[in-house]
């Protein structure tokens, strides 16, 4: 199957957007793709915010945008929009380093007046970097989201009918999608 680089752009460990990914992961890699989370918020803020491509963090990082066939992208909506330190990898990434990729775009958020930010702030940046196909992507508010006292999750009924619909369809188009060889 198909090898998912699985981003959170989320600044905290504990929040309920990195939480939600990880779960998101397990459906995938039952689903057969071998499944590689990437927590921004790991890579040194010296090589994020001082914009240093050859810092090994950010090599590795280019790497394994390199060598996916897809990538889930989670980010926590503040101000309308994607994370800073999801932006700042981005920026650092090389232009068309989504080239050939299939990409699923998510979100979490506190008010449904955030739910845009998908289509509106997270979608143009994906497609500019050269995704082949941007799935549908999903908000999730963050009160239907519930982090057990044992680390796991629970979505509200309607929410999580929704992302597995959305998870099972970018697993469906990684399938279709022609995989390609990683640069080299």
């Amino acid at each position: 199957m198909a090898t998912v680089v699985s981003v959170s752009g989320s600044p905290s460990a504990s929040s309920r957007t990195n939480r939600l990914l990880r779960h998101l992961d397990e459906r995938l890699t039952a689903q057969g793709h071998e499944v590689i989370p990437l927590d921004v918020r790991t890579i040194p803020g010296e090589a994020l915010l001082g914009a240093d491509f050859r810092h090994p963090a950010i090599v590795e990082a280019t790497e394994l945008f390199a060598a996916a066939d897809g990538v889930v992208v989670a980010t926590p909506v503040y101000k309308a929009s994607y994370s800073g330190v999801l932006k700042a990898l981005l920026d650092l990434l090389p232009q068309y380093a989504l080239t050939g990729k299939t990409v699923l775009p998510l979100a979490t958020g506190g008010s449904t007046a955030h739910v845009l930010a998908v289509d509106y702030a997270l979608r143009p940046v994906l497609s500019s970097m050269g995704a082949a196909h941007v799935v549908q992507g999903w908000f999730t508010l963050d009160t239907d989201i519930t982090v057990d006292e044992d680390g796991s999750v629970t979505v509200a009924p309607a929410g999580a009918a929704a992302l597995t619909r959305v998870v099972d369809q970018f697993s469906a188009a990684l399938r279709r999608t022609p995989l390609l060889a990683p640069a080299g």
